[in-house]
């Protein structure tokens, strides 16, 4: 189980969508009362190979990048993500970003493990941000969530919902991260009923749609009413799925359960929405704090940070969940909060 090396509170307020592009559009004309001292203050960020418009976990470090730079009265020019394509992506873009002289860089998931320690090692007078994951150096900050009190949520949701007693998880690449959002939404669901079938798979990629919508497809086909991604842009997939069964009249209410960011508009079809409700990581909030925590002298380098509940990290929207199925969830997420109940972490992985 993870030890907690500090808590931070911060709000949980929702971030504006921006334009998905290299910079951001708006809050950039009027930047005459920026601080001159800190006018100067740049940030970037390395995205995993979801992308920075994957409507997931990428996207949400953006948009918190972006509301950085608006709250700050910085400009378009202060702020910039280098797109991944694949893995031999990631050396390439620190490299790049370190160049171009930006104050501290981010880089996007646990897939950016040997990476970011490569150019932190490599640089040790450059400030880097590591989202999901934890790197032991004093030039890095790492960045995590307990994303198995939410997953823990999704899963009494499913269990509350399911019509079919079976539902259905897919994972991006097996991992300690996505390790704590399969376990969280086993517990879940077993907390309710332990009688409902859990479809647990994996896809082996956070960026092949086609993989997640042929792996929903057969969770569909054998029975499951509901699924759970945590799996990026591969979770557009299922989402596809689930909307194209429903417009071709499928007999049974299908569900999908978003990750990261609220995901509701993903649900929309013509004659209603399969977003049942969706898992929050406040991201972009974390990556709002640090920026300026490095801004003001105060970077926490060699610490790894950790959100849940507590610390209001991590959100759960009520979706389409009914009234008396959302009181119940409300009094676990209390329960959780208070440290009353306790959400087993991993399943398959173990960490330190």
């Amino acid at each position: 189980m993870s030890m907690w090396k500090k808590f931070t509170i911060f709000g949980a307020s929702a971030l504006v969508l921006a334009a998905c592009g290299n910079n951001a559009d708006e809050g950039t004309d009027e930047a005459t009362d920026t601080p001159e001292e800190n006018s100067d203050f740049r940030i970037a960020m390395i995205t995993d190979v979801g992308g920075v418009d994957d409507r997931s976990f990428n996207q949400s470090s953006w948009e918190g990048m972006e509301a950085w730079a608006e709250e700050n009265n910085f400009g378009e020019e202060t702020y910039q993500y280098y797109q991944s394509n694949s893995e031999s992506d990631f050396m390439p873009n620190f490299n790049t970003a370190i160049n171009d002289g930006y104050d501290i860089i981010y880089g996007i998931g646990f897939l950016l493990e040997d990476a970011i320690a490569t150019a932190a090692e490599q640089n040790p007078d450059q400030n880097f941000g590591f989202i999901d994951g934890a790197v032991d150096l004093p030039n890095v900050a790492s960045l995590n969530f307990r994303d198995h009190e939410n997953s823990f949520l999704a899963g009494m949701a499913a269990a509350l919902t399911t019509e079919t007693g079976r539902v259905g998880f897919i994972g991006g690449i097996e991992s300690p991260i996505i390790d704590r959002f399969q376990t969280g939404f086993e517990a879940g669901v077993k907390h309710v009923d332990d009688s409902i079938e859990v479809d647990i798979q994996y896809a082996n990629s956070f960026g092949d749609t086609a993989a997640g919508q042929q792996v929903a497809s057969a969770m569909y086909a054998s029975g499951a009413d509901i699924i759970f991604h945590a799996a990026g842009a591969v979770g557009n997939g299922v989402f596809q799925e689930a909307r194209n069964r429903m417009e071709d009249g499928s007999d049974t209410q299908l569900w999908v359960i978003g990750v990261d960011r609220d995901q509701e508009a993903e649900g929309e079809y013509d004659g209603g929405n399969v977003t049942l409700a969706s898992t929050i990581k406040q991201v972009g909030n974390a990556v709002r704090n640090l920026s300026n925590e490095t801004m003001n002298e105060s970077f926490p380098g060699g610490e790894t940070i950790y959100y849940g509940f507590a610390e209001e990290g991590i959100d759960f929207t009520r979706g389409q969940i009914a009234d008396e199925d959302w009181a119940i969830i409300e009094e676990a997420r209390q329960q959780i909060t208070d440290g009353e109940l306790e959400v087993p972490e991993f399943t398959y992985t173990e960490v330190e």
